[in-house]
């Protein structure tokens, strides 16, 4: 557990189903079955928490197979608490995990939300399209 601030936890821990559900509604992410969502987390390779007294207030964590391909997934802070810097000490965690554990020719993938871009290009991630890369796709069911 790391302090992040005065009753500020960080941990690098799965939140509750419970709780992933009431952030991504604080967010307005819309909404997800439970079961959806606990299979979702248990099927996560890394997981970091930040707490305020007891209650979640941010997370992330990272998806893929582990070996060649990682995807950053749920960077997420409660809005009463952004622009404190809990993204970023999510994020710095992250990044240490991934440091760790890719090796060369592996790929690191994330969706920014809108206007976050810059937010992950401190951290080394490059807007696509670029000269060599072409549009991101997704498809939402």
């Amino acid at each position: 557990m790391t302090v992040l601030a005065d009753k500020f936890f960080l941990t690098l821990e799965s939140p509750t189903v419970a709780e992933f559900l009431t952030l991504r509604s604080r967010v307005e992410w819309g909404d997800l079955e439970a079961n959806l969502a606990e299979k979702s987390l248990n099927n996560s390779l890394f997981h970091v928490i930040v707490r305020h007294e007891n209650q979640l207030v941010g997370m992330g964590r990272v998806v893929g197979d582990g070996a060649m391909y990682f995807y950053i997934q749920d960077v997420v802070v409660d809005p009463s608490y952004q622009k404190m810097g809990i993204g970023a000490a999510l994020m710095d965690k992250i990044e240490g995990y991934l440091s760790d554990v890719t090796s060369q020719g592996s790929t690191i993938g994330l969706l920014a939300a809108q206007g976050k871009e810059a937010f992950y290009s401190r951290y080394g991630y490059i807007q696509r399209p670029s000269s060599s890369l072409g549009h991101g796709m997704c498809k939402f069911i």
